[in-house]
This record gives C-alpha cells, sequence and structure tokens, in this order.
C-alpha cells in the first residue's frame, strides 16, 4: 500500500469518525433539553413544598392564639373564646375563597410598563412555576397605581395552576392571622354574630384590599418605580399587611366595644383582671414562636439559590428578635414597673412583640439589628400597653399593643436597618437592593412611613365605621348579664370546663346564674336524679 491510499483512508475514517460524532450529539442534544426540563421542575417543586410546609406551620399558630388568649382570659369564657379562634379559621377560609384572594391577588401577575427606565415588571412569585395569562386583571390607576384584583374569585381557572393554589394556602393562613388578632381585644364582651361579622369583613374585604398594595402589585410596592422611594414599600412577611391590619382592627374593635365590666372604676383607676391560666398562655407562646419559623422563612416563596439564603437568614433574625423582645420586656418590668417583678404575661407579649417587629425586616438586616429591634419592640409594647389603660380602652390580651404598636415599628425598621444585601437587588423592581437609613438611603425609610399611614389610616376610619354599624344593629357586644355571667353557657351553650359532679338540668344551658347547673344528687329508685 503506498501513501497516497494510507493517506486516503485515513481522511475516510476521520469523516466516518466526525459524521458518527453528529449523529451522537444530535441524539444527545433532546437529552439535554429533558435534563434541563426536569431541573427547572424540580426547582420549582423544592419551592412549592418548602412554602406548603411554612404553611402548614402558620397554620399551626392557630392553636397557639386560641391557647394565649384563652390562658389570659377568665375560665367563665374559655368556651366562647376557643370557638372564636377555631371558627375564625373556617369563616376566613371561605371568605378568602370566594372572595379575598382575588381582591388581594387578581392583578399580581399584571405587567407594569416601563416607568423611569425600570422596563416593565410584574409583580408575581417567579418561585412557583408559570403564570402567563392568569392573575393580570384588577383596578390599576394611571398605568402604575394597583388598587385592587379582579380576577381568581374562588379559584376560577385557577385549579390545574399547582403553583397558584399552594400560594393561596400560604397567604390564606397568612390572612387568618391577621382575622384572629381581634378576638383579643375584643374578649370577654364580644357578642359571637359580631364575631362572625368581623370574620367575614376582614377575610373578604379589609385584610386583601390594604394587602393587595404591599404584596398583590399594589401602589405601595410600586412607590420605588413611580416615586423614587427606594424599593416602595418592602414588608418581607407581614409586620404591616398581617399585624398592622390585625392589630389596628383590634384597637378600634376595642374601643368601640368599650371596657368589660368592672376593668375601670369611676374615679379613673383601673383594676387588674387576671386570666385564669398562666401556664396555657405561655404554652401558646412557645407554639406561636415555632410557627413564626414558617411566617417568616417562609415569606422567601422557595428555598433555593438566592431563596434559600434569604429564608435562612430570616430563621435566625427572628429567633433572635423574639429572644430580645423577651427578655428586655421582662427586664423592664422588673425595673421599672410598680411591682418590681418580671412579669409572665408581660413577658409573652414582649417576645410576641419582638416576633412581630422582626417580621418585616427579617430578611433585610444584619443579625445585630435582629437584637435591637427585639429589644426596642420589648420595651415598647410595655409602654403601649401603659397607654392604653390610661386611656381606658380595655385589651385583654394586648393584642393592640403587640401586634399594631410593633407592626409599626417593625416596618419602619426595614427603612432604618436593611443592609442593601445584593440578593435583595431588583426587589419590587427596582435594581438596586434594599437599603434603610443607616447605610445611606432615605428613599426606603420614605416608603416604609407610606406604608405605616395608609394601612393605619384605611384601617382605622373603615373599621370604626364597621364596627359603629355591627354595633348598632346590637351584634357587638354581650349583654351586662351574660357578660357576667361568662359567655359560655349563654352563648356557645356548654361550659369550657365542667367536674364531674355537675349536671345541667335537661340540657338546657340557660339561666346558668339561676341554678342551671348544680352538684348531682344520689340516683333515687326510679333512675332519675
Amino acid at each position: 500500500m503506498n501513501f497516497r491510499k494510507l493517506l486516503s483512508i485515513i481522511s475516510l475514517a476521520a469523516v466516518l469518525v466526525l459524521m458518527l460524532s453528529g449523529v451522537a450529539l444530535a441524539q444527545d442534544a433532546p437529552d439535554l433539553a429533558v435534563v434541563a426540563a426536569t431541573t427547572a421542575d424540580t426547582t420549582t417543586s423544592v419551592n412549592v413544598m418548602w412554602m406548603l410546609l411554612a404553611g402548614f406551620l402558620v397554620f399551626f399558630m392557630q392553636a397557639g392564639f386560641a391557647l394565649v388568649e384563652t390562658g389570659f382570659t377568665r375560665a367563665k369564657n374559655v368556651a366562647h373564646t376557643m370557638m372564636m379562634n377555631m371558627m375564625v379559621f373556617c369563616i376566613g377560609a371561605l371568605g378568602y375563597y370566594f372572595v379575598g384572594f382575588a381582591l388581594q391577588f387578581g392583578a399580581v401577575n399584571h405587567t407594569y410598563p416601563d416607568i423611569n427606565n425600570l422596563g416593565a415588571w410584574a409583580f408575581s412569585p417567579v418561585t412557583l412555576g408559570d403564570w402567563s395569562g392568569i392573575l393580570d386583571n384588577g383596578i390599576v390607576l394611571n398605568g402604575q397605581w394597583g388598587v385592587m384584583g379582579l380576577s381568581g374569585f374562588m379559584l376560577s381557572g385557577l385549579t390545574a395552576n399547582f403553583g397558584v393554589l399552594a400560594f393561596f394556602l400560604f397567604q390564606m393562613v397568612f390572612m387568618d392571622t391577621a382575622a384572629t388578632i381581634p378576638t383579643g381585644s375584643m374578649a370577654e364582651r364580644l357578642n359571637f354574630k359580631g364575631f362572625i361579622l368581623m370574620g367575614l369583613w376582614v377575610s373578604m374585604f379589609i385584610y386583601p384590599v390594604v394587602g393587595m398594595w404591599v404584596w398583590g402589585g399594589g401602589w405601595l410596592a410600586n412607590l420605588g418605580r413611580t416615586m423614587g422611594f427606594g424599593n416602595g414599600a418592602v414588608d418581607f412577611a407581614g409586620s404591616g399587611v398581617v399585624h398592622m391590619i390585625g392589630g389596628t382592627t383590634a384597637l378600634i374593635g376595642a374601643i368601640v366595644i368599650g371596657p368589660r365590666i368592672g376593668r375601670f372604676n369611676k374615679n379613673g383607676t383601673a383594676n387588674a383582671i387576671p386570666g385564669h391560666n398562666i401556664p396555657m398562655g405561655i404554652l401558646g407562646t412557645i407554639i406561636l414562636f415555632f410557627g413564626w419559623f414558617g411566617f417568616n422563612p417562609g415569606s422567601s416563596l422557595g428555598f433555593t439559590g438566592p431563596f434559600r439564603d434569604l429564608a435562612v437568614i430570616a430563621a435566625v433574625n427572628t429567633l433572635l428578635a423574639g429572644a430580645a423582645g423577651g427578655i428586655s420586656a421582662m427586664f423592664y418590668m422588673w425595673w421599672f414597673s410598680p411591682a418590681k417583678k418580671p412579669d409572665p404575661a408581660m413577658s409573652v407579649n414582649g417576645l410576641l412583640a419582638g416576633l412581630v417587629a422582626i417580621t418585616a425586616p427579617c430578611a433585610f438586616v444584619d443579625t445585630w439589628a435582629a437584637v435591637v429591634i427585639g429589644l426596642i419592640a420589648g420595651v415598647l409594647v410595655a409602654l403601649a400597653t401603659t397607654v392604653l389603660e390610661k386611656m381606658h380602652i380595655d385589651d385583654p390580651v394586648g393584642a393592640a399593643p403587640v401586634h399594631l404598636v410593633n407592626g409599626m415599628w417593625g416596618v419602619l425598621a426595614v427603612g432604618i436597618f436593611a443592609n442593601g444585601n445584593p440578593l435583595t437587588a431588583a426587589w419590587n423592581g427596582v435594581p438596586s437592593p434594599v437599603t434603610g437609613l443607616l447605610y445611606g438611603n432615605t428613599g426606603q425609610f420614605m416608603a416604609q412611613l407610606i406604608e405605616v399611614v395608609a394601612i393605619f389610616v384605611t384601617v382605622f376610619v373603615l373599621g370604626w365605621v364597621f364596627f359603629k354599624i355591627v354595633n348598632a344593629i346590637g351584634w357587638l357586644r354581650s349583654s351586662p348579664a351574660e357578660e357576667l355571667a361568662g359567655l359560655d353557657l349563654p352563648e356557645m351553650g356548654a361550659p369550657g370546663y365542667t367536674n364531674d359532679d355537675m349536671v345541667m338540668h335537661g340540657g338546657m344551658p340557660g339561666p346558668r346564674f339561676k341554678g342551671a347547673t348544680s352538684a348531682l344528687r344520689p340516683a333515687s329508685s326510679t333512675g332519675k336524679s
């Protein structure tokens, strides 16, 4: 074989190898596409699973609220208080399903046009799959000022999208937290019919509409794009959306319904009305602390990439702020209160105040700032409780000092302590990261201040009208006789606590205070007692 033939054979072999390689690459190309699609699907699934698990934790907080409110009120109202905390979830779930979700998130996927060279933007989550063509209809003034969503009533047309369904569950349990807060401020004298109306009011209107402004692509979230105020109103897990709405409703409810009989004297002095079960209240607080690890870290809406990092930061800051709030409230009462004792009830509220205050800034601040935020919250709740008492506003469990006052503090804390973490860049459609006053951004504080004012004024004014109407029809407050006897038998038909030697004659709950219950007598020969 001469050299030319050898060269020809080698060239032919090379061509065959290249042809076969091309065929192999062509066959591998679809496999690469499959791998990419599988990876994307797995990422979305991890995010959805994380959010669902967090939602389940938030749901369990309902048990914590029930125990705190019941433990810090009197034994004669146990069944009534527990029933409110159970049924507010049932009422709220259906109200939010029928109307609330659509009003809050019906326009979350609306694409806002370019403004101030920031490009077009939609506020829908990027972690929960494709939302193209859904939840994009609402009331948007002047093309940029979102007011209310108008799509997704009864989840119509959305049940094929698992990401939206998971999002609905997560947002529903958040709404229920806001709805249950006012039951504490009006405990021991709230008529159950009025309670039902309040649950519908919160779940179907006031919470969804105001919440839309911050989380549903509304005008507060858009303040960074429209007005140049930082990244717009930023509220990671709801110091404003959840706790301010619930706390403001609690405050106005307590004002309109009036104090419990015997709470204040004619000379202006106040009487303490201790709760009947401090261990129950403290156990409920521990459950709430546990549930908050779903509340705050779960609001990352994902646990992959940067969303994982934000969730972990939120978890650590939640732990530190809650602990700091409990410590500062305890020492404040120990050192500065007239009793000079580490009051258990105020220590509980200090811990909860720290958790409420860190809810908005939890993913945006350093750990030292979380401790400072919690320490301040613990003192604020004690001071606010004293102020309300001097104003003769009766709030049996401290709902307004915990949730309203420290909800405000938490929203403002974002504008002060946000550290410019690069992971928060592009929040609310603004390229720069979320940065507060201490790091050189005054605009962010303005956005947070506007959120505080907008939520408080809107909820207070509309809440005042709502509670005045309910009061006018006689459904807000129980009668004095029922309040004095306790609401369990008059309103629930069953006592919260019984013992084995008590009977209810004929099963009638009626006049408990006239002998509907009495000690069990020995059975006669006929078997009647």
